[in-house]
């Protein structure tokens, strides 16, 4: 393999780790948010917010 494949293998593997575990970060997160009371939510989510 050439030394512009290694480049691109290296970044390619990286950019597919980094956007799978961004994508599980937001899955998990999507996941759990039902369970945070309404109290403790933040204001984006907060019942009265103004969603366009």
């Amino acid at each position: 393999m050439t030394h512009a494949g290694y480049l691109v293998a290296g970044w390619g593997i990286s950019l597919v780790v980094l956007g799978g575990y961004a994508l599980g970060l937001v899955r998990r997160g999507r996941r759990l948010a039902p369970r945070v009371p309404v109290d403790r939510r933040r204001w984006i989510d907060s019942p009265g917010s103004d969603r366009g």
